[in-house]
């Protein structure tokens, strides 16, 4: 897999956690909504990456 591409979606979990805490914070839904969605778009994109390279044994 592309270590660019790993460090962008550990970069968009870590900014959708940060976003997600402080939407709570500032007591924003919407803040809290961008930040599960960016999160869990991380999330899906590094598995589906992870699916696309062959297994070396």
């Amino acid at each position: 897999m592309n270590k660019i591409k790993l460090s962008c979606f550990v970069f968009a979990i870590l900014l959708g956690a940060f976003m997600f805490i402080y939407g709570g914070m500032d007591d924003s839904p919407g803040g809290q909504l961008l930040g599960l969605v960016v999160g869990i778009l991380g999330i899906v994109g590094i598995i589906r990456s992870r699916k696309k390279t062959p297994t070396q044994v």
